[in-house]
Order: structure tokens, then sequence, then C-alpha cells
């Protein structure tokens, strides 16, 4: 994610200067707005290293850690306790010592004036803008334990769809990198040994021998070439899709790609309907839990979607006109949230489509595992058999031979 060093002033005129790592230029524009500075330079650090929580080596936080936290802290807000005291046994109590001094650090950031959002907001690493801003409508609305609750589950259900959808992209990639693995395995190894008993033999060996063999000595001969061109066309696409123009272009391709599509736009719906309606219960505005879903979406195609809505929205328009016309979301889904809408229930209907796509993502991802296994058995069996029987092919042809002399 781009690193973005900005100098500002508070409102009250004292100059301020950090980084900030977000999407985009305009993500940081508003983080810097959201925390009342009057921004007077912003610019992307080019080949940055990326921002660290102090402690966290690689700077992650397990959501695991995040789920605990956000789940004991209602808890105790919910008994009474005062925030610093709640966040100073919390810091204490931690499995992880890292993210105990990072609560230990929100801690102090409480004591010296800030608000529990504020203060969250300066460690973007940990709590991201949808953390900051349901804990900001909980803390107005004065019903943060509720909020927090609410975070907690939001978490455990995004995190358990993203294994979901991981497991499903892991079992091809395995498969393949195997096939792979052995095919090269058995031109650099197998097929030169075969090679050097054949030259013995003199006579013309059958064609499919002599592909196996020109192909084992192309790789040995230019594997340093092959090797290059798969590295430069990964970077090459890696870049292209870090373009607007070659996220949309990726991005739409993978939602037309025959079950595996099915399983990024079920989780996309999931994602969008579960986020949107956890933050309009908790009282986001509808603006910001928009723009802040679009964020989240994981796929471009759908992000474009929700920003047209929140423009549609900003115009007085309704959500389901502009999810029609993106030709993105489902019929069903337009038409449960054009009844939400309706009926004033929007949050609820939203809850009822994210628990459906959940379900939905289940029955794809079984269905991609049953689709693929046989054809990965067939593909892996195609390409060593037909390498086999390529080099015993001059065998059989030898034994025929001296069959037909005896």
């Amino acid at each position: 994610m781009p690193v973005f060093a900005y100098k500002g002033r508070t409102v009250n005129g004292q100059v301020e200067a950090g980084t900030l790592e977000v999407p985009t230029r305009d993500d940081a524009v508003r983080e810097l707005r959201r925390r009342r500075l009057i921004a007077t330079n912003l610019k992307e650090q080019r080949g940055a290293v990326k921002l660290r929580v102090p402690g966290l080596g690689a700077g992650r936080i397990r959501v695991r850690d995040l789920v605990i936290f956000t789940r004991q802290f209602a808890t105790m807000v919910n008994a009474g306790l005062p925030l610093v005291q709640c966040l100073d046994i919390l810091s204490k109590q931690s499995e992880s010592a890292a993210f105990g001094k990072l609560v230990a650090e929100v801690q102090h950031e409480v004591e010296a004036g800030s608000t529990l959002s504020e203060a969250l907001a300066k460690h973007p690493r940990a709590f991201d803008t949808l953390f900051v801003n349901m804990v900001d409508a909980g803390e107005a609305g004065g019903i943060l334990d509720d909020i927090l609750i609410r975070l907690a589950t939001y978490l455990e259900k995004a995190e358990g769809l993203k294994r979901k959808v991981k497991s499903a992209m892991t079992y091809p990639a395995v498969v393949l990198t195997v096939a792979g693995g052995a095919t090269v395995f058995m031109l650099l190894v197998i097929i030169p040994t075969f090679a050097k008993v054949f030259a013995q033999f003199g006579g013309e060996l059958p064609l499919p021998t002599r592909v196996v063999m020109g192909m084992s000595d192309f790789l040995r001969g230019y594997w340093w070439a092959m090797a290059g061109g798969i590295v430069a066309m990964v970077v090459a696409i890696k870049r292209y899709y870090r373009t607007p123009a070659g996220n949309l272009k990726i991005d739409g391709i993978l939602l037309r790609v025959p079950v595996l599509g099915s399983i990024v736009r079920r989780s996309a719906i999931a994602r969008f309907t579960r986020t949107l309606g956890t933050m309009m219960t908790s009282g986001v505005p509808i603006l910001t839990a928009l723009d802040i879903t679009a964020r989240t979406a994981g796929n471009k195609v759908i992000e474009n979607a929700i920003l047209a809505v929140k423009e549609s929205i900003g115009e007085g328009e309704t959500i389901a006109a502009p999810l029609r016309q993106a030709k993105v979301f489902p019929a069903m889904v337009v038409q449960m949230i054009s009844v939400g809408e309706e009926t004033g229930a929007l949050d609820k209907m939203l809850e009822k489509i994210a628990i459906f796509y959940d379900e939905e993502v289940d029955t794809a991802v079984d269905t991609l595992t049953s689709v693929i296994e046989p054809i990965m058995i067939v593909l892996m069996g195609g390409i060593v058999g037909g390498m086999v029987v390529a080099m015993y092919m001059p065998m059989f042809k030898l034994i025929q031979v001296v069959g037909g002399g005896k």
C-alpha cells in the first residue's frame, strides 16, 4: 500500500508531520481532514518502507487478537468501567506483547484528551477506517459497547469468508505447482538419460519422442531465459494491475472466469452487504459507510458500482437503481435491497443477504473443488503419462525390429 508523507497544522496552529499508509491520495486527504489537520504538504514516498507498528515485526495484527480485544473491551464498557481503565487492563492482559504495547499507546492518547476514535485512528495498521468510524459512531450515540460487539462479530465473519476464498484458490495452485515441478524434473533429469540411450540406437525416432527431447534440450539450454520471462511477466502483470485501467480490467476478467469468478463475485457481495449493513446498524452516516464499503470491496468493478450508489444517494436517489444499472449484482440482491429501502429495514435485509451469500460461497468452494480435482488429475496424468509413453515408443519399436529379425 502507498505511503504518504504529510505536514500540516492543527486547529490550534501547531505543526504536525508524519506518514500515512492508505490506498490513494484522496484517502490520505480524507484521513487528515478527519484528524482536523490542514495539510500544507502531502506527497507519496516512492519506494518507501511500509509503516510498521512498533514491536510488531512485519506490522501485522492478528485478527484473533483484535477480536479478543474488541469483545473484552465491550464487556468492560458495558460494566461501566472508564475507558482509560479498560485500556489499561487490556494492554496488560493481551496475549501478544506487541499488541498490548499498541493498546497502551492508545490509552496514553486517550488520557491526553483524545477521543477513543481519534486515538485508534493513529494506528491504521491495527484499526482500519471501518473500525474507527464505527467506534466514532458508538461514542457519539452512547452505544460503544453494542458497537464493539458488532465489530467483533463482523471481524470474525469477514475473516471466515477470507479463509474460504483462500482455500478455494490454494488447492488448484498447489496441484498446478506439483504438476509443473514434476514436468520440469522429468525434462531436466529423466529425459536426458533416455536421450543418451536412444543416441546409441541410430535411426529416426518417433515424432512424440523427438518433441519431448526437443523440449528437454530447450529447457536445459535456455532455462534462464524462461525463468526470466516468467518473472518479467509476473512483474508486468502486477504493475499493470496497479494502474486504474489494469485494476479494472483484471478484476472484470476475474468475475467472468468460470466457477472461480462465481466465488469472487459471491464473496464480494457478502463482504459489501455485511460491511454496509453493520455500519448502518451502528449509526455511521450512509455516505461515509458507502465510501468505506467501496474501499473494502476487494474488486474494482464492485467498488465502482458502490461509488455509483454513493453518488446516486448524494443526488437524492435510491441505492437499488445504480446497482441495477451496474449489472454486477444479481437481480435477487438488487430486489431485496429495493424492498429493504421501501420498508425501512435495509440494514436487516443486508444482513440476510450476507448470510445467504456466505452459504453460497461455501457451495461455490465445494463446487470448485469437485470440478478442479478430476481436471487436475487428468492434466497431471496427461502430461506425465504422455512423456513416459513418448520415451518408451522407441523401445517398443526396437523390440518389434528385434522380434521381426528373429
